[in-house]
């Protein structure tokens, strides 16, 4: 069996924790490394497996991930898959003279929103892609590379996004060489019927190539939206512990899908993900604690998983 296979198994649906990168994008508190390593320690402990945990970004510019290294390390000790954020060659290099197990980058849906987020076209995009997945192929641990569309669902710029082009730029980013497309809603224009019928394209244009989804609960779809990806065949998902998140062309917006209810989607729906729910819920501790000024999220926060009933048992 292949890296990729046994890090995102076809039968099995895998959730990655994203709170330490998408999670902090935004905030201007942020846990100190000490309290990421418990953050990452806890949820390992509750059964989380798969997490992203820092961009490769200038300390000057992004402070929450001048430590990222260090949080790569903490990662490798206890045995999790970890991703990074790598928007540069620069990133790339960086990345890959760590041990992470996996480095996103990103291309955008729309022109617009490509050239003001990144100030390159799509096409520079995609080839930055292929660079990365070159890198990553002479580091020692040899990545994994995933390519992400952002505003897949919609654009805070142009509005509506062609799915065709979508479909067109995740072909593009396969053939480029990533082992992982992944769909986001950035700006959570998204509703269940749009995210289905992209999820059965790209699926049928990428064949085996793995598709993750990455919602942001802006409108309050992001849980609806994870069910609708769950039916048409995605296995892989990202979601923040509490919420957390944020996106500049996305003023005033909550984060991203709560991970917490992701989990007990997935089981409510027949997937077991190995996830303590209790224990994952008292992780928000830590959040609560390092950036009190931050809005937490999330339903079963409030009202607990349910004792009384065996809800796999009624699928």
């Amino acid at each position: 069996m292949s890296r990729l296979q046994e890090t995102y198994p076809a039968d099995k649906v895998v959730l990655r924790e994203v709170g330490l990168r998408d999670g902090l994008q935004m905030v201007k508190q942020y846990p100190s490394t000490a309290a990421k390593a418990d953050w990452l320690k806890r949820e390992t402990e509750a059964g989380v497996r798969h997490y992203e945990i820092g961009s490769f970004l200038p300390a000057k510019t992004m402070p929450q991930f001048a430590d990222v290294r260090d949080v790569v390390d903490t990662c490798n000790a206890l045995g999790i898959h970890s991703a990074a954020l790598a928007l540069n060659d620069r990133g790339a290099a960086d990345a890959v003279q760590t041990p992470v197990c996996e480095i996103v980058t990103v291309v955008s849906a729309t022109e617009e929103h490509s050239q003001a987020n990144a100030r390159r076209s799509r096409d520079d995009a995609i080839a930055l892609v292929g660079r990365t997945v070159d890198l990553a192929a002479k580091g020692k641990t040899k990545p994994l590379v995933q390519a992400g569309i952002s505003m897949a669902f919609g654009c805070s710029i142009t509005g509506d996004v062609d799915p065709d082009e979508v479909v067109r730029l995740a072909v593009e980013c396969a053939d480029a060489g990533a082992d992982v497309v992944g769909l986001a809603d950035t700006v959570g224009f998204a509703g269940p019927d749009q995210v289905a019928d992209l999820v059965k394209r790209v699926r049928r244009e990428l064949g085996n190539t793995v598709i993750s989804i990455h919602l942001h609960d802006t409108r309050g779809m992001g849980i609806a939206n994870a069910a609708a990806a769950l039916d048409a065949g995605v296995r892989v998902f990202d979601g923040s512990l509490a919420g957390l998140g944020g996106c500049p062309f996305a003023p005033g917006a909550t984060g991203n899908v709560v991970f917490e209810d992701l989990v007990f989607l997935c089981e409510r729906k027949g997937f077991a993900t190995g996830i303590d729910l209790e224990k994952l819920i008292h992780v928000r501790e830590i959040a609560a604690d390092q950036m009190p000024d931050e809005q937490l999220y999330g339903a079963l926060s409030r009202a607990k998983a349910p004792r009384q009933i065996n809800w796999r048992a009624l699928n």
